[in-house]
């Protein structure tokens, strides 16, 4: 009796709701509101071009690390960051992604690879120790993974608790990719019931290794276009079932290249964007930029790849938010955005400093080592436009070397030049004690010394080349140090010469700046036929930078540190003192006037 009721009143119940409902379905219809589809999201996080930097610390300064802007670095900030997310986000879908640039940048990293290298005591590498505990979904290989060696970076690789990727470096023999391609990740998306999203993360190296460096690789591996290889690979991925194709490349936006048209472009993320279709988003580096949020359309298809750029050493982290909705078995984006967040709003994270404490702490002691006394305080605050006694300290140290290395050989007799550039605008030999972090700061770059033969038209032609970096100013136009650069050459593409006297005249055009050129303390001009033993870091003699003429033969390479070479010559004189390598040879003019 009570069922039989209680299916009455539900009958009546059900007769009442459709009458209620039927003068509106045989009237005007009311506008149903359509159903909405039920959505997902998704989270990827990027960083990029961390360059050995886990604590916030200067190694060079000593002191926390600190710039104008106050920004602050080092993967255990962006795990602070990365915890937040996941948190925030209760276990929805969230990857870590990095585009590269990883193992060279700090003392830190230089220490685990030349002074007690990984390949040697089997000690876990700092960045794998860090990014380990950051659980990455995937990293891609820049192209200073490759400064020391396949075998160092083969280690690291090996350390790591997930993939590294780099789909355009290939096997020289067989073609085949020599590292992994891609990864296509399963994820949750949180919810019960929630169906699975197959993400594909395609990686992409930078060509610019086979220049940079050509020791490390050249019969062994080469680096195809990353257009080209994005075309191959991202159809297949589709092929293999990713819902959602993301690309973690090492390559800037600006579509330019710092080497010419020899090897393919360096800096091709947006080419990527607009040329090869089926592309959702793309986590780029190699630039330094800071880019939160930028859409290029795809000349194909019209849509919109979202690209983003989180600047360097984790200063920031990208953060890039997608909506799905899944109809007929198929996903759809159906939002996405971007934006950059500032490491310097968190504290570093605990679990990351501890994993790397020993590391960090070996490291402070090893560059606070004393090796010299300096007999009067060196500054390279102005050597951009002045000459000065701490850019011909490197060039001393390089002349000395090459000198002995060839003495008695067949290039025994040729005079010898060097060539350095002013890589910082901060580094200081303090009067007095002189310590491994003092000189590291002035030479922050891991290049070996190389020597190759130029003619005296070739090192004109390279000093014109190189002169390009002053802007122009007209004689009685003021001058001001801190804009008379051109601010799209950086400061590693100009360089000073030693062992010749010159004049650069920056009122005068590009090109036909060097208006003297002469034999060291003489007035002897410069014969276009002359030869010289030309002393010179790796990096510029494989052509990084695109300088005339200096890519040819070495007649010098024992693949030396130059960074050493300057560290082991004081320890051996134990003074620094710039009388005994301070010769002016070079400045700026403009008709003739220096300019300082």
């Amino acid at each position: 009796m009570t069922s039989s009721s209680g299916a009455s009143r539900r009958q009546v119940l059900a007769v009442a709701a459709a009458a209620a409902t039927a003068p509106l379905l045989a009237g005007a219809p009311a506008e149903a509101k359509p159903k909405q589809p039920k959505t997902w999201d998704l989270t990827i996080l990027g960083t990029s071009d961390t360059h050995g930097n886990v604590y916030n610390w200067d190694y060079y300064k000593d002191a926390e690390f600190d710039d104008s802007k106050h920004n602050d670095v080092g993967v255990a900030k962006l795990a602070t960051l990365v915890n937040q997310i996941r948190a925030e986000r209760k276990g929805r879908a969230t990857l870590v992604l990095d585009a590269g640039d990883t193992i060279q940048g700090t003392p830190l990293a230089t220490y685990y690879a030349k002074q007690e290298p990984i390949t040697s005591t089997g000690e876990t590498h700092p960045m794998a120790r860090a990014m380990n505990i950051l659980k990455y979904d995937a990293v891609t290989l820049g192209n200073h993974e490759f400064n020391y060696g396949l075998p160092l970076l083969a280690t690291w690789i090996e350390q790591l608790g997930f993939p590294a990727l780099a789909a355009n470096a290939l096997n020289a023999k067989t073609g085949k990719p020599a590292f992994l391609p891609y990864v296509i990740k399963e994820v949750k998306l949180g919810g019960h019931g929630a169906p699975k999203l197959r993400v594909g993360i395609l990686g992409l190296t930078n060509p610019g290794v086979a220049i940079w460096d050509k020791g490390n690789v050249e019969g062994r591996l080469v680096f195809a276009d990353m257009v080209a290889t994005a075309a191959k690979w991202v159809p297949e991925m589709r092929r293999r079932g990713a819902d959602l194709v993301v690309i973690s490349a090492h390559g800037g936006d600006s579509g330019t290249s710092s080497y010419g048209p020899e090897l393919p472009n360096e800096n091709p993320t947006a080419l990527i964007a607009e040329q090869v279709p089926g592309i959702d988003a793309i986590l780029f580096g190699h630039a330094h930029n800071e880019v939160p949020e930028k859409f290029v359309t795809n000349l194909t298809t019209g849509e919109r790849v979202l690209t983003s750029e989180p600047s360097k050493w984790g200063q920031r982290l990208t953060r890039m938010d997608f909506t799905l909705t899944r109809e007929k078995g198929r996903w759809t984006v159906t939002a996405k955005s971007a934006t950059t967040l500032n490491t310097n709003t968190v504290v570093e994270d605990p679990a990351v400093l501890a994993a790397v404490r020993g590391q960090h702490t070996k490291t402070v002691e090893y560059v606070n080592r004393v090796v010299a006394q300096s007999s009067v305080e060196l500054s390279a605050a102005e050597s951009r436009y002045k000459d000065t006694p701490i850019l011909d300290f490197i060039n001393h140290v390089q002349t000395e070397v090459v000198t002995e290395a060839l003495a008695g050989g067949e290039y025994a007799g040729l005079p010898v030049l060097s060539i350095a550039a002013p890589f910082s605008r901060t580094a200081v030999f303090p009067q007095g004690d002189v310590r491994i972090r003092d000189v590291a700061g002035l030479y922050v770059y891991d290049n070996t010394l190389e020597a190759v033969v130029l003619t005296g038209a070739e090192v004109k032609a390279y000093l014109e080349y190189s002169a390009k970096y002053f802007v122009t100013l007209p004689a009685g136009a003021p001058v001001n140090p801190e804009t008379i650069s051109d601010p799209a050459v950086p400061d590693y593409n100009y360089d000073v010469f030693s062992g010749v006297d010159y004049d650069i005249d920056i009122a005068k055009p590009v090109g036909q700046r060097i208006t003297r050129l002469v034999l060291a303390g003489t007035g002897t001009p410069v014969a276009a036929d002359a030869r010289f033993v030309v002393a010179v870091n790796n990096y510029r003699r494989s052509g990084g930078g695109n300088f005339p003429g200096i890519v040819k033969t070495q007649v010098y390479n024992a693949q030396q540190e130059i960074r050493q070479l300057l560290i082991d010559w004081a320890q051996a004189k134990g003074v620094i003192d710039p009388a005994d390598f301070f010769v002016p040879n070079w400045k700026l003019v403009r008709d003739g006037v220096p300019v300082f």
